[in-house]
């Protein structure tokens, strides 16, 4: 791999994260499906670059220097 990207960017944590929560969850007498976990990771990726997106228009807003 030459490329790489940001933790927050990558299906497999967050579908990690889910199952985590899912097992958590299950402990507490809650029940979460599988298709139900593969939904919630792929809402919370698409959520976490919403709000990437949104902060590097805000930051880009704020600079105080121009692009070179």
């Amino acid at each position: 791999m030459e490329s790489s990207k940001p933790w927050y960017l990558s299906r497999t944590v967050w579908a990690s994260l889910v199952t985590v929560a899912a097992a958590l969850g299950g402990l507490m007498g809650m029940s979460i499906g599988a298709s139900d976990q593969a939904l919630m990771s792929e809402a919370l990726l698409q959520i976490v670059t919403a709000v990437g997106g949104v902060i590097a228009v805000l930051s880009r807003l704020s600079a105080t220097e121009k692009i070179g």
